[in-house]
């Protein structure tokens, strides 16, 4: 069995069965079963679908609501704002816009101005989702619901610390007129592994670097696409003409929110060594403002995994070892759960783990930088390069070093917030992953692009056929200067 804890007080409140590789195997064979007719049906009948099942979350919002809060230690503010809200929104946004995307797509034939080409989006058949604790009803809906959009079946297997949250889902799907459509297996590594090697159609994982490489070696055997949304260590550039109010304020949300266990969370901050003084200090005045509690009236509540606490306490140690300054904060809080002090800490560089690994907690290291040309170098000096953002007065400016950061997604004076975008394609580059989430890019990730050639008029042969015309090559190196050459020397032929 899966425990639930509750992670504000450490307290099992509950559990679910394991499903074994022979569960799995049931799982897609239904799945798969349900793909076939669902596939048939037109993007519009999907969409009906989807919005009925968006329908149903907004009747169980505040049971749906309540179990996200008991599995992740979450406020309930932070539950509606980026798990129920941004679900809807996602359903909302495909709804109203998968059937264009997924409308064929003509293209010009070239040089065959006698051929007809287009390109057709069709759906994989089943998707295999992997989804994480941190944001346990958003980051299984996101792809459950695009890869529904995209006319696929669906096969969940939830994060074993949130597995309440999973059967939430399962509820939200059983018992409607497409009951097999979507299947729901509980359970650790094991679980996954064995759904990863099910003969899904594609896998969809969002999680750690280091268990996005086992999900990619496993899918490798039988060529299982993989689409990988991973970690960040994500940056933050203060200019010295930002506006030092807002951009303190955006640190300080953009870090601690949902404690930090945000994979788009600013985990550094480059500051401009002019106004650095001053942000450090409305920083940590500000840190001291943050409202921690269980009432679920607070600005943040618990960590949710107690081994991520442990990875905070082992980078803040290395760095204080290292000569970091702790500011504020810095420890457990005492009391049952998995509770963290939100914490600020300065001299801080790149030889310290906080300032190269995810430390995926409400820990905000800050380090001072001579100019922008440093701090674009600093930020990019990293493995990963999933989200960033450039605080500065001038939007011309700020534009600029956006285009020079490695980074998937870029905010200008704001951060995390792009991802509530649906339309713009949300993923990372270097070790943040592979594929994207969101916009025509993510629905299209779900489906096999079919190109199609089809002749406009019918010919008895076409002009290459056997037997080859004994001046073809003459006419065909004519042709190519009249259509490609760059001089009137090559137009002319000569």
């Amino acid at each position: 069995m899966l425990e639930c804890v509750d992670p504000r007080t450490g307290r099992v409140v509950g559990a679910v069965p394991v499903d074994g590789p022979e569960d799995v195997a049931r799982a897609v064979a239904r799945a798969r079963e349900a793909s076939v007719a669902w596939a048939a049906t037109g993007p519009k009948e999907r969409a009906a679908h989807l919005v009925r099942i968006r329908d149903r979350i907004l009747d169980e919002a505040e049971a749906i609501v309540a179990t996200i809060c008991a599995a992740t230690g979450k406020q309930p503010a932070e539950a509606v704002t980026t798990e129920v809200t941004a679900v809807c929104e996602t359903i909302g946004y495909y709804a109203d816009h998968a059937a264009r995307w997924l409308r064929d797509q003509p293209v010009h034939p070239g040089t065959m101005v006698h051929k007809r080409a287009w390109k057709r989006y069709e759906p994989v058949g089943v998707v295999g989702v992997i989804s994480p604790w941190n944001y346990p009803f958003t980051l299984a809906m996101t792809p459950l619901v695009t890869a529904l959009a995209a006319g696929n079946a669906v096969v969940l297997k939830p994060s074993e610390v949130t597995p309440a949250v999973g059967e939430s889902i399962r509820g939200l799907f059983s018992g409607d007129e497409w009951p097999e459509l979507v299947q729901v297996v509980q359970g650790g590594g094991p679980t996954g592994e064995a759904l990863v090697r099910s003969g899904v159609d594609k896998i969809a994982f969002t999680g750690s670097g280091r268990t996005g490489r086992r999900v990619m070696a496993a899918a490798a055997d039988t060529l299982t696409p993989v689409l990988l949304e991973l970690g960040g260590k994500d940056p933050m550039i203060v200019c010295a003409d930002a506006d030092l109010d807002r951009a303190v304020r955006g640190a300080v949300w953009g870090s601690m929110q949902n404690s930090g266990q945000t994979c788009m969370s600013v985990e550094r901050v480059y500051v401009d060594e002019s106004v650095a003084d001053e942000f450090v200090r409305r920083v940590v005045d500000e840190v001291g403002r943050i409202r921690q509690d269980d009432t679920g009236t607070g600005d943040i509540g618990s960590m949710t995994f107690g081994p991520q606490v442990d990875t905070v306490e082992r980078h803040l140690a290395d760095a204080v070892a290292k000569g970091a300054r702790v500011l504020t904060g810095g420890r457990r809080v005492d009391r049952p759960g998995t509770w963290f002090e939100p914490t600020v800490l300065v001299d801080v560089d790149h030889g310290m783990e906080i300032m190269v690994e995810e430390t995926f907690g409400p820990v905000l290291p800050i380090m001072v930088t001579r100019s922008v040309d440093e701090a674009v170098d600093l930020a990019n000096d990293s493995r990963y390069g999933l989200n960033s953002s450039v605080w500065s007065a001038d939007e011309a400016a700020a534009t600029r070093i956006a285009e020079r950061l490695e980074s998937g997604n870029v905010c200008i004076n704001d951060c995390i917030v792009s991802y509530a975008v649906t339309g713009l394609p949300f993923g990372g580059v270097k070790e943040s992953g592979l594929g994207r989430v969101h916009g025509p890019e993510g629905l299209r990730e779900f489906t096999n692009v079919k190109s199609i050639l089809a002749t406009r008029w019918r010919t008895p042969r076409e002009p290459w056929w056997f037997p080859v015309p004994e001046r073809l090559a003459d006419l065909g190196i004519r042709a190519a200067r009249l259509r490609y050459g760059s001089t009137w020397r090559h137009r002319l032929g000569r």
